[in-house]
């Protein structure tokens, strides 16, 4: 094809130092003119390349792909591109992203799953292996300017810290600037963000939102490098959190959306259909699936349901239209670059489907999904008119992913099926895409990104990286479709697996076995996957997978069934786990940790936004936190210690001069213990001491907090967190980075006395 070029860089990286070859003499004098190693120089007329990736995004969301939440910016794109409507992702972020970077299938590069969810075997154990090198990094060795901004959820929880290591920060996987957050989800008005390796200050802008200051230092970037490089190629990858929970905007992009989805998920669903066969991004005869099962009809909600859940997703609406808007922004100033024209983007509208971890009836509160707790809409009902806003890590019900997943069944985390899987792509490149606002149907899956772009920069897949042999890239390049749009298909198997939603396509046919809902966070581990049932879909007669074949075929779903097992072996899939979120917790998995074993950590003033992961197991047991101040006066204030915020965790602060402790149960109830009096001036030993009922997990106990000696104030804490304080947010001293702990106080809460050290004990077994 036209844009296809050889593959002139070394197939072994990095490129032997340089030495001097010519003769050497006594002295310069009688020595050859000196000579220095130049530049690498990438191969000539390689493109920059644009790669964005939104977050938990369902096939028919967006109205380019027939969605009800406008995206003018992919429409922009899809007219001078082409728009492809058989594209894959694994099911849920951190796979799909590693596997995005690699050109390798999810479980060859050990992230069978989130890294909160790693397990100790080859494909678990979320280490991204050395043997499997990023583009990033191959790209930057062969001439390349890069950049992650964004969401980076492909670093061990146990290696975020400050004292890293940092060699698979993004920065270490190959990547020149990284601006972003290391975390599966972040709050949009008060992110942990680190600029390369520092943490970045708190915004002191009114109307910060996290999806605009990334859109800004993408393009701050871009046109920085292409100021100083005009003639070097660059690499940006930008991944926004949205439209992953928390569901926040601000609140003109909701406003835009009022009263747009009063007629609920099963109207959207119908309408969206119709739109999808208009614009042609589905066949003409695709069929509607049935509600997914365990789902309810909107009919059957009463009054005010609908009108929560309504909100809620134009609450959604608003977060995916101002994310496509922000993107708008960084194609803008792609755009007016001079080497706009040899510019690939990469637009890939979800890392999975969309996702149903809301829960049957919403949340307010992501993380008590995640620590097993359904909510209920009657108490969720309440915070209506602040959806969207700083007080809440919002979601909306399952029934809005399954609708947002149209015309496919079932959501994010079920990677049997298209609902999980399936996910819009448009790819414009005005050089050399002639066939402007075409649509394209191979079958590809994510693994297939990394060897297109290879081949058409011109870049060999090294076999050796940085001393360390590589594994063969796993996916196939479709550069042939960016000129051909009835170019074959080079994918001809693919497999789909985690926890246990299994699925195997080959040659036009899918089987499928679902296995657990996704709003249902903890499984049975007596589970036999033997008794899972399969099902049959050929897709050239059944784009949306509703006929269900394996009753007719028998003999085609026992071929693909081993098949299935055959790709697994060979890929690293098993052995198979479909716990849920009894993998969250750390200290019971015996992942890695900065703190394993230690039952004391000691802190001091300016410890800031120390991750969850390297911060002393507080759950299920006793404790006690004991905090060395000196105050200026008998009114200071301000934070001693918080873990958390407004996900789960707990504060210690002052008021006026009066110790307080808050535990933040899930942002549901805030115990607060507060002292009658002020403390005098000078210092003081503030001690909290938790005594654990014990009995399980999530047992209530009793708190004390006592000033030099004396109990000051207490009471019963009548249940604890079971699982994880928070999804983002760790330790503090001396000041609150992140989301509050409650709304009591402004941020960053800074205490205005000194804190010499807080000492934290923990007490296991009690």
């Amino acid at each position: 094809m036209s844009i296809d070029r050889p593959a002139e860089t070394p197939d072994i990286l990095p490129r032997p130092d340089f030495h001097f070859t010519g003769e050497v003499g006594r002295t310069y004098q009688d020595s050859d003119p000196a000579t220095f190693p130049q530049p690498v120089q990438p191969p000539k007329g390689a493109p920059n390349i644009v790669l964005i990736l939104l977050d938990d995004v369902g096939f028919g969301q967006f109205s380019t792909f027939g969605g009800g939440v406008p995206s003018p910016t992919m429409d922009r794109l899809a007219a001078d591109g082409l728009r492809y409507n058989h594209f894959h992702t694994t099911a849920l972020c951190s796979p799909t992203r590693a596997a995005l970077i690699t050109g390798r299938n999810h479980h060859s590069t050990s992230f069978a799953g989130i890294t909160e969810l790693a397990t100790g075997y080859d494909g678990y154990c979320c280490i991204l292996p050395r043997n499997c090198g990023t583009i990033g990094e191959v790209l930057r060795q062969n001439g390349y300017m890069t950049a992650w901004i964004g969401k980076n959820h492909n670093t061990p929880t146990w290696e975020t810290s400050a004292v890293g290591p940092f060699d698979r920060w993004a920065n270490g996987l190959g990547f020149d600037y990284f601006y972003g957050f290391n975390a599966g989800d972040m709050n949009h008005w008060n992110p942990i963000l680190y600029e390369n390796k520092n943490l970045v200050p708190a915004s002191d802008d009114p109307d910060y939102h996290l999806t605009e200051d990334l859109a800004d230092r993408a393009i701050t970037w871009v046109r920085q490098v292409k100021s100083i490089a005009p003639d070097k190629p660059y690499f940006l990858y930008v991944a926004p959190g949205a439209t992953h929970a928390p569901h926040q905007a601000p609140k003109e992009w909701i406003d835009k959306f009022k009263g747009q989805f009063d007629d609920g998920w099963d109207a959207y669903r119908q309408k969206t259909i119709e739109r999808q066969k208009k614009l042609g991004v589905v066949p003409a005869d695709t069929e509607l699936t049935v509600r997914s099962k365990g789902l309810p009809a909107w009919d059957d909600l009463n009054a005010d349901q609908k009108r929560l859940y309504a909100r809620m997703m134009e609450v959604f609406a608003g977060y995916g239209a101002q994310v496509d808007a922000a993107m708008g922004r960084v194609v803008d100033a792609v755009k007016a670059l001079p080497d706009a024209d040899n510019t690939i983007i990469i637009y890939i509208a979800g890392d999975n489907g969309s996702s149903a971890e809301g829960g049957l009836e919403g949340s307010l509160c992501e993380n008590m999904f995640f620590n097993g707790f359904p909510e209920k809409w009657e108490d969720n009902i309440k915070a209506i008119d602040e959806l969207g806003g700083p007080k809440h890590f919002n979601h909306f019900p399952s029934s809005w992913a399954h609708a947002m997943n149209t015309p496919f069944q079932w959501t994010k985390q079920v990677a049997s099926h298209f609902g999980g899987t399936r996910n819009p792509m448009i790819i414009s490149w005005p050089d050399q895409i002639k066939d402007k606002g075409a649509l394209r149907d191979q079958f590809i899956h994510v693994i297939d990104i990394v060897p297109t772009l290879y081949e058409v920069c011109g870049v060999r897949a090294p076999s050796e990286l940085n001393g360390i042999q590589q594994k063969p890239i796993e996916g196939v390049s479709f550069a042939a479709t960016f000129d051909d749009g009835k170019a074959a298909s080079k994918r001809k198997t693919q497999y789909f697996e985690l926890a246990l939603n299994r699925g195997l396509y080959h040659e036009g046919w899918m089987a499928s076995a679902p296995s657990f809902v996704p709003w249902v966070p903890i499984r049975p581990e007596d589970w036999n996957p033997d008794e899972q049932v399969w099902e049959l879909y050929k897709l050239d007669e059944d784009f949306s997978q509703a006929k269900d074949l394996a009753a007719k075929h028998p003999e085609k779903l026992r071929e693909l069934q081993d098949m299935w097992w055959v790709e697994a072996a060979k890929h690293n899939v098993l052995p198979l786990d479909w716990r849920g979120t009894q993998r969250m917790n750390a200290e019971a998995m015996g992942r890695p940790s900065m703190v394993g074993g230690r039952t004391k950590a000691v802190y001091y003033e300016g410890q800031l936004a120390l991750p969850d992961s390297a911060c002393l197991p507080m759950l299920n047991k006793s404790w006690t936190i004991t905090a060395e101040i000196d105050l200026p006066d008998a009114k200071a204030e301000g934070m001693i210690i918080t873990h958390g915020g407004l996900e789960g965790g707990y504060g210690l602060y002052l008021r006026q001069g009066k110790p307080v402790f808050v535990y933040n149960f899930l942002s549901v109830d805030r115990p607060t213990f507060t002292a009658e009096a002020a403390l005098p001036k000078g210092k003081a030993t503030l001690v909290v001491d938790f005594k654990y009922d014990g009995g399980g997990m999530g047992k209530g106990g009793t708190i004390t907090l006592s000033a030099n000696g004396s109990e000051i104030a207490g009471g019963r804490l009548e249940k604890t967190v079971p699982i994880q304080f928070s999804l983002g947010e760790g330790v503090d001293i001396g000041m609150d980075t992140g989301s509050p702990i409650d709304f009591t106080y402004q941020l960053p809460f800074k205490f205005t006395g000194k804190i010499e050290r807080v000492e934290i004990e923990v007490k296991p077994g009690h």
